[in-house]
C-alpha cells in the first residue's frame, strides 16, 4: 500500500494519464500516430527534477510536463493537449483510488476469513451477554464473532459499491465543458484506463465522490475500533475470557514484569480516530468555490495517502489479532456461573408467570433472589430460588435445574449460523 502512494508511483499515473490522451488524441486524427509512438518510447521522469523545477515554477503539474518534455523533445508539443491540470490530476488520483481499494478489499477478506474460521471454533464456547457492561444473559463466543463477520461482509459490500463510484475519469478541459477537446477523447482515455468519464464535471471530479471514500474507510476503522475495545474488555484482568497473543521473550512494563496488556488493540483504537478525524476533512472538500478552488488539494495530499496506509494496516493487524486470539473457555463459564448463575433469572422469571403467578409478583419473587447473591462472595442465586416458598410451591426441583440450562439460550443459534455459512 505505502508505494501506491510514493511521489514515484503518483508521478507514474500522471504520465499514465498523459499517454492515454495522447494515445485517444492519435486515435481520432487530432495528432500524428508517429508522435504518440515517439511519446510512448521516450517519455519518463526524474523526481527529484521534478523538484527542481517545481522550486522555480511553482507549479508541481507545470513541472512534471517540463521534465516529461525534457526525454521526449519536439513531440512533447502534444502532450497535455486542450488539458487542464485536474483533468490529469483527478483521472490520475481515482487510479490510486481503485488500486488502493483492490489491496483494501484483499484485507478485508483476510480480516473475514480469519473472523469466520474463530466464530466455527468457538461456535458452541458458552459464555455470558453483556449490556451496559453488566452480565446479561447465556450467548457463544461464536455468536458474537458471528456478529462481526456479518459487519466485515457489509463493509466488503459498502467497498464493491464505492469501487464503481470512485472509478472516474475527467478529460474535460478548464471548466468542464470540452471547449477545446473532444468529449470522444474523454470516453476513449478512461475506457483505455479500465474507468468512466465523470457525468458532469467542472474543473474537477466533484469531492463527494472521494468524501465517500474517506467516510468508507472511517466506518470500517470504526468497525475494527469495535472489536478492538471488545477484546480490551474481554482481556481484563478480572476478565480475562480472551487474551492478545503473547509471544515469548515479549514485555508489557518497563516497570511490571507480570504486565500483558492488549497493545494491538489499543493501537487499532487510536488509529480509527486518525481516520475519523480525516472524515470530517472529506467532507468540508466538498464544498469548493464555484467551478474549482485548491482548498481541497493540501488536504488531500496528507489525507489520502495516511487514510489507505492507515486502513490497510488496521486491517493486517487485527486480521493477525484475531487469528491468533487466546481464548479461555474456562474463565468464560466460571464468568457465567458467578453468584450461583443470577444471568438465569428471567428463564426462572418466565417458568413462574407460565405457572400462574402474577408478573409482578414472580419479577419481585426473582429479583430478591438475584439482588440478595448480588456481589456477595458466597452469593448463590440458584440456591436461594430452591429455598423459596412461592416458587417451590409453583415449580419442581427438575423445573428449576432447567431453568439453569445454558442450552436453552443456545437453541435458535443455527438461524444465524446458517445465514452467514459458519
Amino acid at each position: 500500500m505505502g508505494e501506491l502512494w510514493t511521489d514515484t508511483y503518483k508521478l507514474k499515473t500522471w504520465l499514465q494519464v498523459e499517454i492515454a490522451v495522447c494515445e485517444a488524441q492519435a486515435e481520432l486524427g487530432y495528432i500524428p500516430a508517429e508522435a504518440v509512438e515517439t511519446i510512448k518510447a521516450k517519455a519518463n521522469f526524474d523526481p527529484q527534477r521534478v523538484l527542481e523545477i517545481e522550486a522555480e515554477v511553482k507549479h508541481d503539474v507545470i513541472a512534471f510536463l517540463t521534465n516529461v518534455n525534457e526525454y521526449v523533445g519536439e513531440a512533447g508539443r502534444y502532450i497535455h493537449l486542450g488539458m487542464t491540470s485536474s483533468d490529469m490530476l483527478d483521472t490520475a488520483l481515482s487510479l490510486q483510488l481503485v488500486a488502493s481499494l483492490d489491496v483494501i478489499m484483499t484485507q478485508v477478506e483476510h480480516l473475514s476469513q480469519a473472523i469466520r474460521y474463530q466464530a466455527q471454533q468457538h461456535r458452541d464456547t458458552v459464555m455470558i451477554g453483556r449490556s451496559h457492561g453488566i452480565h446479561a444473559e447465556p450467548i457463544t463466543f461464536g455468536f458474537k464473532l458471528a456478529g462481526w463477520l456479518a459487519e466485515v461482509l457489509r463493509h466488503r459490500e459498502r467497498l464493491c459499491a464505492l469501487h464503481q463510484r470512485i472509478a472516474v475519469g475527467k478529460i474535460s478541459g478548464a471548466v468542464g465543458t470540452y471547449a477545446n477537446i473532444d468529449p470522444q477523447i474523454e470516453a476513449l482515455t478512461c475506457q483505455n484506463l479500465g474507468l468512466e468519464p465523470d457525468a458532469a464535471s467542472t474543473q474537477v471530479i466533484s469531492r463527494d465522490r472521494h468524501a465517500e471514500f474517506i467516510q468508507a474507510l472511517a466506518l470500517l476503522a470504526a468497525s475494527i475500533e469495535r472489536f478492538a475495545v471488545e477484546i480490551r474488555n474481554l482481556q481484563r484482568t478480572d476478565v480475562l475470557e480472551v487474551e492478545e497473543y503473547f509471544s515469548k521473550g515479549q514485555k508489557g512494563s518497563s516497570a511490571m514484569p507480570h504486565k500483558r496488556n492488549p497493545i494491538k488493540s489499543e493501537r487499532l483504537t487510536g488509529m480509527a480516530r486518525i481516520i475519523r478525524g480525516y472524515a470530517v476533512s472529506a467532507l468540508e472538500n466538498v464544498a469548493l468555490w464555484h467551478e474549482r478552488d485548491i482548498s481541497h488539494s493540501s488536504v488531500e495530499r496528507m489525507m489520502f495517502p495516511d487514510c489507505c496506509t492507515l486502513i490497510h494496516f488496521m486491517l493486517v493487524e487485527a486480521t493477525d489479532l484475531i487469528k491468533n486470539l487466546l481464548v479461555y473457555p474456562e474463565n468464560m463459564q466460571r464468568n457465567l456461573n458467578l453468584y450461583g448463575g443470577v444471568v438465569f433469572s428471567q428463564r426462572v422469571l418466565l417458568k413462574l408467570v407460565e405457572k400462574g403467578m402474577n408478573r409482578e409478583a414472580a419479577y419481585a419473587v426473582v429479583q430478591g433472589c438475584a439482588h440478595t447473591a448480588w456481589n456477595q462472595p458466597e452469593g448463590d442465586f440458584q440456591a436461594l430460588i430452591r429455598q423459596d416458598a412461592e416458587v417451590n410451591a409453583l415449580l419442581s426441583p427438575a423445573e428449576i435445574a432447567d431453568c439453569f440450562d445454558p442450552q436453552h439460550h443456545l437453541k435458535n443459534l443455527n438461524t444465524v449460523y446458517q445465514r452467514l455459512n459458519i
